[in-house]
């Protein structure tokens, strides 16, 4: 009796991606595709709209920039990916540089904080495909100097981010410039009814591929809470940053939390970098770039930049604050365990964060390990967090109510 053999990966090769491309792939040790990749190649080569759904860290660029720069290269035309930050924007842009320059495509970003003119230098080269942010494409739309009368392809990534910027006006705008005969593709995830809403009006009979549910977390992180008072928050952080050695990942809520908790890591003789939005495109340009060169150990960043970093190797990600928003909470923990590596996210929850932990959970279909700490003991904390009808004692006693609270996001911040 011969055993079940164990059914073989797929290969870009299978997928339809031609010769010219695998050399490149195969330049860069890229021999097998993600799931993503491996779903969605194969529709997009065909010019079909879709709507792809995948977690962070899971190849969503190359999932949409291999078939793009096959199509452009076959028919011509141009391509537009537009996205919700500068970091995202440049990211893309080096991995379709990486992809298509030694086949001769030529990519701009267009984004704010770089001068127009050095753009409009760069406009003058007719570039393949526009990356940009909404805001400054609409800057030059409005100026004349980029028409998109000629764009084939038009990629909508991080796309419920970018509703959740407020971007939806520039987006609609944006999209009555581009033919209606088109290709369009959102890839993003999650999927909110604004995206899908979105997709009935601008789309045509797309096909919707989900690698994995909204909100699903990255396998190999492991995932832990710890309970403390908030003044015991840098105490905390400093113990954990001696334990783990590599890099390290910190979320703020806030634009002064992330430049006071970086100026009181510094002095504790730590190598940091903050970015946030109080900083210059240059400024965190440079941040960015010393994070990834491995200046600095540990970069301290808002949610401005939690789907814009792309950072190999961060041994662990710190929620310093809880995330407004649950989804923030899968982003910014899909910075680490990229590329099948095993990773570690730390979260900070005070005792009165019972529903914002709660709110992650559903969020992510997943109980998340809670740890708490003596010093709420001895400062007779009571406690708020109850998880799913038992009580769970964060101080001396416990303290049972009639009936759940009210889940949902915690306003006013």
């Amino acid at each position: 009796m011969s055993l079940p053999t164990k059914p073989t990966e797929s290969t870009f090769k299978d997928l339809g991606v031609s010769a010219s491309i695998l050399n490149v792939l195969n330049s860069l040790k890229l021999d097998t595709p993600t799931p993503i990749q491996t779903k969605s190649i194969p529709v997009a080569l065909t010019g079909q709209d879709l709507i792809g759904v995948a977690q962070t860290g899971t190849g969503k660029t190359f999932a949409f920039g291999i078939p793009m720069i096959e199509r452009l290269a076959v028919s011509g035309g141009q391509g537009l990916v537009l996205l919700p930050t500068r970091e995202l924007a440049l990211q893309v842009d080096e991995s379709l540089r990486q992809l298509g320059g030694k086949l001769g495509l030529r990519t701009i970003s267009l984004i704010g904080g770089q001068g127009i003119g050095s753009q409009l230098q760069s406009l003058r080269r007719n570039p393949h495909i526009y990356i940009a942010t909404p805001g400054r494409m609409i800057d030059h739309l409005r100026r004349g100097s980029v028409r998109l009368d000629r764009v084939k392809i038009l990629v909508l990534d991080e796309a419920d981010r970018m509703f959740d910027m407020g971007f939806a006006p520039q987006i609609e705008e944006i999209i009555k410039r581009v033919p209606k005969k088109r290709q369009t593709m959102l890839f993003s995830a999650t999927m909110p009814r604004a995206i899908l809403k979105l997709a009935s009006v601008h789309m045509i009979m797309p096909i919707h591929i989900e690698v994995a549910p909204p909100g699903t977390t990255v396998e190999l992180v492991d995932q832990e809470v710890y309970v403390m008072r908030k003044e015991d928050k840098r105490g905390q952080l400093e113990k954990i940053l001696h334990e783990y050695r590599g890099s390290v990942l910190v979320f703020t809520r806030t634009k002064y939390g992330a430049r006071n908790l970086a100026r009181t890591l510094e002095q504790s003789g730590h190598e940091v970098a903050e970015i946030h939005s109080n900083l210059s495109f240059n400024q965190r340009k440079e941040s960015m770039s010393g994070f990834k060169s491995r200046k600095y150990r540990i970069l301290i960043a808002t949610d401005i930049a939690a789907r814009g970093i792309d950072v190999s190797d961060i041994e662990l990600v710190v929620n310093y604050d809880l995330p407004d928003d649950s989804e923030d909470y899968v982003h910014r923990i899909g910075r680490t365990a990229r590329a099948g590596k095993v990773g570690k996210a730390i979260s900070f929850a005070t005792p009165d964060q019972g529903k914002d932990v709660r709110s992650i959970e559903r969020l992510i279909n997943k109980k998340l390990t809670l740890k708490k700490f003596v010093e709420l003991e001895q400062a007779g904390t009571r406690p708020t967090f109850r998880r799913y009808g038992r009580t769970m004692s964060f101080g001396r006693s416990a303290v049972r109510r009639s009936r759940p609270p009210i889940m949902g996001r915690r306003r006013g911040r």
